[in-house]
């Protein structure tokens, strides 16, 4: 209700001045406690309250935890994150397109860096899953790309339940060619080592999740989920933006270069989901996220193989209900005859 209020002052202004601040109003969550159905899973070895969670790019540096959580998500994913702190591409770099419900951004992986960060989260008193997406500073080098993703994890491992490898944003050139088999079986052999010596260190298992494209083909999505089951990976995350513009000729900012989110992202979006889900047999958890408008979309994730999904652009066109919406449409499905 206050969000439907709120939308039509929050749209009249500039999209990343509106993102800026309805994270500062989501404080006010706390003062009406979000009554979403209990729907408790198991996951990748971890308790969720619910299979609903918040996707990447929302809340970027962690400053929003507390309140975010209070919306009654049975996760939240953080970030994206850099070791060091950039600026991201100039703004304007967010822009929405209100007739396809879709939002195309080009931020950057704008971050405040990964000390600051971890800051942040330990200042969090939420008590939810917590989720951190991790990337690559923009001058290293996909060569040397193991040694950025190595460093996040090593300043975030205590402060997290699971480290989403974002080798697919849309922004950041050239790195979607981590997707590579050679290269993503690099980045993910040095990973998992070195989660070895940090689980020695902390007592405690941090999961790995990697999050692709929706812009793969057939061959590039097989190799994939190769080095995905041979590295024995927790989980996968279906999807990030799209370069693509099907269905946005001719609406304005359609030609604002970034990726693309919300409604044009469903149907791709889900059928890789459905691809993976396929590929890797069940073996390894997938996340279903990209273009979840309503608890329909969200149901079609779950039944295309989705364990989790992820909410971001339907919360900017709809609101916090979503999230119950979501939860109910999965309990739906869970109770009808098979």
């Amino acid at each position: 209700m206050l969000y439907r209020l709120a939308r039509p002052l929050l749209f009249s202004l500039e999209p990343e001045t509106a993102h800026n601040v309805t994270l500062r109003l989501a404080g006010l969550a706390s003062l009406f406690p979000a009554r979403i159905p209990k729907s408790p899973v198991r996951v990748m070895g971890l308790d969720f309250a619910n299979p609903v969670g918040l996707a990447a790019g929302l809340d970027k540096h962690a400053e929003h935890v507390d309140a975010l959580a209070a919306l009654g998500f049975g996760f939240l994913e953080l970030g994206g994150v850099t070791p060091r702190p950039q600026p991201g591409n100039p703004r304007p770099r967010l822009f929405r397109l209100p007739q396809a419900r879709a939002i195309i951004n080009r931020y950057g992986l704008n971050s405040v860096g990964v000390d600051a960060f971890a800051g942040n989260l330990r200042r969090a008193r939420a008590r939810t899953i917590l989720g951190a997406n991790i990337g690559k500073n923009k001058d290293t080098p996909n060569e040397r790309a193991a040694e950025d993703y190595l460093r996040c994890m090593e300043a975030l491992y205590p402060h997290v339940h699971y480290l989403a490898i974002n080798v697919s944003s849309p922004n950041t050139k050239g790195l979607r060619e981590l997707q590579s088999a050679e290269m993503l079986s690099g980045l993910l052999t040095a990973l998992k080592r070195a989660r070895e010596r940090l689980r020695d260190r902390y007592g405690r298992n941090v999961a790995l999740v990697l999050k692709v494209s929706p812009d793969l083909d057939d061959a590039a999505a097989g190799e994939i989920a190769e080095v995905v089951l041979r590295q024995r990976l927790d989980g996968l995350i279906a999807t990030n933006t799209t370069v693509s513009r099907k269905g946005l000729a001719g609406l304005p900012h359609a030609d604002e270069e970034g990726g693309v989110s919300g409604a044009p992202l469903t149907r791709p979006s889900t059928e890789i989901l459905r691809k993976f889900s396929l590929l890797l047999k069940s073996e390894i958890a997938l996340i279903g996220v990209g273009g979840i408008m309503s608890g329909a979309d969200a149901r079609a994730k779950f039944d295309a193989g989705a364990s989790l999904v992820q909410l971001y652009s339907g919360l900017v066109f709809r609101g916090p209900r979503l999230i119950a919406e979501c939860v109910q449409a999965n309990e739906a499905r869970k109770s009808r005859p098979h």
